[in-house]
């Protein structure tokens, strides 16, 4: 497992193996995303910080394996790929404008 970090604080966590994790994390679209979601009232990343991805610790491993991700496909396990699991609260503006 690995974790991606932003100025060196642990943001995400992915099953993938390394070289996966690199171009899941690293990805523009990935990158797009944590431009446009928030934590704590603002977005993940500015797009300057710097991003890393690193080996997961014991206690991130533990977390992600602890995650209630949804197991809707129950026999589909072609489609299973790697998940990406937030390890801070994120919301997303976008799904916010209930008004």
């Amino acid at each position: 497992m690995f974790t991606l970090t932003i100025s060196d604080k642990a943001v995400a966590i992915t099953n993938a193996n390394e070289e996966e994790a690199r171009e899941l994390l690293m990805s523009e679209e990935f990158k797009d995303d944590l431009k446009v979601l928030e934590s704590e009232g603002a977005p993940l990343w500015d797009g300057f910080a710097s991003l890393n991805v690193r080996p997961a610790t014991e206690e991130e491993k533990a977390e992600f394996e602890g995650a209630d991700f949804d197991e809707e496909e129950e026999d589909d396990e072609e489609d299973e790929g790697p998940y990406i699991m937030f390890l801070v609260d994120v919301t997303d503006p976008d799904e916010d404008n209930e008004g």
